[in-house]
């Protein structure tokens, strides 16, 4: 007989631990609430909806996210499968068309012949193997359950998703398709310039902005690498200058350099929609569009999905996980993706592999061997497992935290992978 685990959320990590375990053989029970229960965030029933951004960042070995997803690739992740199957135009950057991605990765689950899908909101543990990978949209049932069953305060921080507009009425009289240094084809965006006088109007404008309310009780706390624009003009206008709005190698057809440049990125394999690239908000939407249509070129630009921020929930994992994404107390439970505190899809998608894998060796009954810090996914677990409790918080894959650092990015890359092909030629003997 088949030996039974249970995957707890559809998204990014739960879909990824999913197909590895019915892959290795596993009954899967993939539990997931949607579409009988929604998020604040998700718009469909699918699995691994891209709630945010349509990327996935660097595809380059000389950097951490790149070397992360080679590492998958090296285990046939489906993530990276159906990622490289729907890319669209971003440069060195993976970006996907999230509508086609979706749709795909649910395929694939769903007629996998090991696994079951129960459409139902998960509320407590028993007895199986349990993957927890509930998501940073964790319910606030659950979210209240886990918070009691370890015993831990509840940490959340709060999350923005960016705009997306209708590619028909952008006004290419003002806005030019270019990439920044003309990396990939050299016109994998659409950008906006604007003059400092238009900028600076911009920035003042989203100062005065009214901002949708969050909860009187909780503080607002902004992950940084997700920071709403106009968080980001709160703090003066050269950190919009610095970000996301920052005119370096993207000059205008003409040659000259605009003060500032809003870019777009492909949503879609149409090529029908764009996002605003960096520009996720908590704007109200009147204001929204208002600020929008502000930007060169989008005056009269459609909006088919406003900007919207929502709470993101993660564990206070070095207190509870090891280095394997397994409960120390509680053997038979493990977390991955966003609510054990990795932060990114891609982040999201590997530590669900790498909680699948564990799960393998434990189920196998053997002493479960880990990959090291040399590692970007070994890195990962380590830093969720060993952080300082008391400033934990969730964390992207960066070379900050890769044990033995080279000076040489290539050498860093093979060293890695090595490794991780070391490891998987061990459990897989």
């Amino acid at each position: 007989m088949k030996k039974k685990v249970r995957v707890v959320g559809g998204g990014l990590a739960g879909s990824e631990a999913s197909y590895q375990l019915a892959q290795l053989g596993y009954e899967v029970e993939l539990v997931e609430m949607r579409p009988t229960k929604m998020t604040p965030a998700h718009t469909s029933e699918k699995f691994a909806e891209l709630v945010c951004s349509n990327s996935f960042r660097s595809d380059s070995l000389s950097n951490a996210v790149g070397i992360l997803k080679a590492e998958m690739r090296l285990f046939d992740s489906l993530i990276m499968q159906m990622g490289d199957k729907h890319q669209l135009p971003a440069g060195s950057a993976l970006a996907v068309d999230r509508e086609g991605f979706s749709q795909a990765v649910s395929d694939v689950l769903k007629s996998h012949p090991n696994i079951t899908v129960v459409d139902q909101e998960f509320t407590e543990f028993d007895d199986k193997v349990t993957l927890v990978a509930t998501g940073p949209l964790t319910s606030e049932t659950f979210s209240h359950y886990l918070q009691t069953f370890f015993g831990q305060d509840d940490l959340y921080f709060y999350d923005a998703v960016a705009p997306i507009v209708s590619v028909d009425k952008i006004n290419f009289d003002i806005a030019y398709k270019k990439s920044r240094y003309d990396k990939g084809d050299g016109a994998d965006y659409i950008n906006c310039p604007m003059t400092k006088s238009e900028f600076m109007n911009f920035h003042k404008e989203l100062l005065l902005a009214e901002q949708a309310p969050m909860r009187e009780f909780e503080d607002v706390k902004v992950f940084e690498a997700c920071m709403p624009i106009e968080e980001m003009a709160s703090r003066g206008f050269k950190t919009m200058l610095f970000g996301p709005m920052k005119p370096v190698g993207l000059e205008q057809p003409d040659g000259s350099k605009p003060f500032a440049v809003v870019q777009l990125r492909q949503d879609d394999a149409a090529a029908s929609l764009y996002n605003l690239v960096g520009f996720q908000t908590r704007l109200k939407w009147g204001d929204q569009k208002r600020i929008i249509q502000m930007i060169p070129g989008l005056e009269d630009v459609e909006i088919v999905r406003y900007g919207v921020m929502h709470r993101n929930t993660y564990i206070k994992s070095p207190l509870i996980l090891n280095k394997h994404f397994q409960s120390k107390e509680h053997k038979h439970i493990f977390f991955a993706g966003q609510v054990s505190g990795v932060e990114g899809y891609v982040e999201s998608a590997s530590s669900g592999l790498y909680a699948a894998l564990n799960i393998h060796q434990y189920m196998q009954g053997e002493s479960m061997e880990s990959l090291s810090n040399q590692t970007m996914m070994g890195a990962l677990a380590q830093y969720v497992a060993t952080a300082n409790p008391e400033r934990f918080q969730p964390m992207n894959i960066n070379f900050g935290i890769v044990g033995n650092r080279l000076k040489e990015k290539e050498e860093m890359a093979q060293r890695s992978l090595e490794e991780v092909e070391r490891f998987k030629q061990t459990i897989f003997k």
